[in-house]
């Protein structure tokens, strides 16, 4: 039997030799790489962190110590030595591993972990409850009490949130050990000053370098007087790697390396020193993103979270990679539009917060160095930096994920909004994600932003309505505006037609038969908020003749179509709204508001939007169906709306539709 079938926790791999752990490691990697190449996921994070998760494991029993990620995604070694091996092969499904800590799994995960930055403080919430309840490691006091450990990525370290908790950590007076996993790599190449030192760090910073009077050092250091003394517990292998011009020793953090994260020995050594102090310590790792594949090694960025890919290796044609190819996604559409847009206005500029790839900017990245910026993992910084360009009299575009514009909405109220500075929000990822799973949805960017006076909230159907709605944008200049499109492929069924400009507030119809309601009056009418308005033409095919649907895209939020709703109001028509976003204040509730400001009875609108639940990880379509907002689910609540005998109790002065999902069997 292999030796990753038998692991089931830190005592497990305490059990193991040195030499079996390499085996270990060597049985984890082919597992990983077997896996992603069949379903996707995130390869090259976990790859680089074998060695150093089997380390952890093999000093600290963390069944009793806590283990917090900071960067969520670099946990599939630490799953497959807690005894989800077997879930390895339904990755990424309700019925398989999340891609990321997940409690409900086991008692080895501590928090559902999706956004970096907030490990250090999490730590330091634990570490100060153990403390309060008499539970932390002490090593004269309480020898066996609880010892806390987060592990964090060098990009990760730049976050405010990061810097908060380790200003915090230094306050500790108690064991609380920081591992920085250093690998020169968010997604894609770190940013900023602190990047830079992390560079001159590995490039100065040799063994040897290292290897002088550690007692000397710290005479020198600012909080010299605590340094030392936790200086004066450490072991030898400490003494030699205390890092003279450590950053880290501004927080009144000791700080050891940088060390080999793949070398086994040397991280155990390490590792059962830091394990034993009474002081907040920062370990330093150097590591490998991708190590271990040579084709994830040399490009990092492409196997960060790739689709499923297969390698051939041949002599004439040396190694190849075939990555399993879709349609033409929201994501490449998006960054085309917006190098055109940048080309027809020298005023425009953009950036990002370490997602160039996976915002698809990377290409105006490098054509228009002096105009787009990629800031790391630093959205409110990024959204106040693009405030200020607007300030100045540009036309600023921030690429974000939906689900980490949450951590700049501050600055959308304050810096942007409230100023009326025409910041332009360009929402990738928004709602249902897929794979990723319940800490990636975009499910509240409406639910936010539509707080916000004068706020233009804009969603496409396609690709030709996604460059309409960058166009309207670029010349909005009344507030802040936001376009939100899915981690989908772009719908070419309206592809050969016109597609009209934005005009702020007006909704398109999609089926011109009803552009007259007193001539061709519908049995029930579709309001559908982006690319649900797609799934509801398909749900109007499969309705067939015996019912006659009008459809419409709705195309904002905010402000949302006055016209289309009293018309269809005052002709007693029924309404199903419909979004890929939460029912909680989104666009069906922005369609209620408006017939109750109108005076008008909302009791025959329907909501069709995400549940006021969380939805785990699993395929984007089947997603869809358990919210009941695919084709299907839309079709159902189409004949429930017409058929009156058939009506859900009254919710306010609407319904919100939960449609039954249908089987995903």
């Amino acid at each position: 039997m292999a030796l990753l079938e038998q692991m089931n926790g830190s005592k497990d791999i305490q059990a193991l030799s040195v030499a079996q752990l390499e085996t270990l490691a060597g049985e984890i990697r082919s597992a990983i790489i077997e896996q992603v190449q069949r379903t996707g996921g995130h390869l090259a994070p976990n790859l680089g962190v074998v060695e150093l998760t089997l380390a952890m494991h093999y000093v600290f029993d963390f069944a009793h110590d806590r283990l917090l990620f900071d960067v969520g995604h670099q946990c599939y070694p630490h799953k497959l030595v807690t005894g989800r091996s077997h879930l390895l092969k339904d990755l990424r499904t309700s019925k398989g591993m999340s891609g990321f800590p997940e409690p409900s799994e086991s008692k080895y995960d501590l928090f559902r972990v999706g956004h970096a930055g907030t490990g250090i403080s999490t730590a330091v919430g634990m570490a100060r409850g153990d403390a309060l309840a008499n539970e932390s490691f002490d090593p004269e006091s309480n020898p066996d009490g609880r010892r806390v450990v987060t592990l964090i990525g060098d990009a990760s370290i730049a976050n405010g949130v990061a810097m908060e908790g380790l200003n915090n950590a230094g306050t500790l007076n108690r064991q609380f050990l920081v591992i920085l996993n250093d690998n020169g790599m968010s997604i894609s190449k770190p940013q900023g000053a602190l990047a830079g030192y992390f560079d001159r760090v590995r490039v100065s910073h040799t063994y040897s370098d290292l290897k002088k009077s550690a007692k000397g050092i710290l005479d020198r250091l600012p909080g010299g007087d605590v340094i030392r003394d936790a200086y004066h517990k450490a072991g030898e292998m400490t003494k030699t790697l205390i890092n003279e011009g450590s950053w880290f020793e501004h927080f009144n953090l000791l700080t050891v390396g940088p060390i080999d994260g793949h070398d086994l020995p040397t991280l155990i050594e390490f590792l059962t020193e830091a394990r034993d102090m009474d002081r907040p310590m920062v370990l330093h790792v150097k590591t490998i993103k991708g190590k271990g594949l040579d084709v994830a090694e040399a490009d990092a960025t492409r196997f960060h979270s790739p689709k499923a890919f297969s390698v051939a290796r041949t002599e004439a044609q040396g190694c190849r990679v075939e990555m399993k190819s879709g349609g033409r996604a929201f994501t490449t559409a998006f960054g085309d539009a917006l190098d055109d847009l940048m080309a027809r206005d020298e005023k425009a500029v953009a950036c990002t917060a370490a997602m160039p790839d996976g915002t698809g900017i990377s290409t105006v990245i490098d054509k228009y160095p002096g105009r787009v910026w990629d800031t790391g993992i630093c959205e409110s910084h990024a959204l106040d930096m693009m405030a200020g360009l607007a300030k100045t009299g540009f036309k600023p575009f921030f690429a974000v994920y939906s689900t980490f514009l949450q951590r700049a909405f501050d600055q959308a109220f304050q810096e942007s909004a409230l100023q009326g500075l025409p910041v332009r929000l360009c929402l990738d990822r928004a709602g249902l994600v897929g794979g990723d799973g319940a800490v990636h949805h975009g499910f509240c960017d409406v639910s936010l932003l539509r707080t916000l006076p004068d706020a233009a909230l804009l969603a496409p159907i396609d690709e030709p309505s996604l460059v309409a709605a960058l166009e309207f944008m670029r010349t909005y200049d009344e507030g802040l505006s936001a376009v939100r499109y899915p981690r989908d492929d772009v719908s070419t069924r309206f592809a050969t037609l016109d597609c009209p400009a934005f005009e702020l507030g007006k909704a398109r119809l999609l089926t011109s038969e009803f552009e007259n309601l007193d001539e061709n009056r519908p049995d029930a009418a579709v309001l559908a908020f982006g690319t649900p308005a797609i799934d509801a033409m398909t749900a109007v095919d499969e309705l067939g003749a015996d019912f006659k649907v009008a459809v419409w895209d709705a195309r904002f939020a905010k402000p949302v179509d006055r016209g289309v709703i009293e018309s269809l109001l005052r002709r007693n028509i029924p309404i199903v709204t419909v979004e890929d976003h939460t029912v909680v204040g989104g666009f069906g509730s922005t369609v209620l508001e408006c017939a109750q400001e109108l005076g008008l009875d909302g009791s025959r609108i329907v909501r069709l939007g995400l549940p006021d639940e969380w939805i785990i990880q699993d395929s984007r379509p089947i997603q869809l169906a358990q919210a009941g907002i695919d084709a299907s689910g839309i079709a159902r609540a189409i004949r429930s709306a017409v058929d009156e005998s058939s009506d859900a109790p009254l919710n306010g002065v609407g319904r919100s539709a939960t449609a039954e999902p249908a089987s995903t069997n």
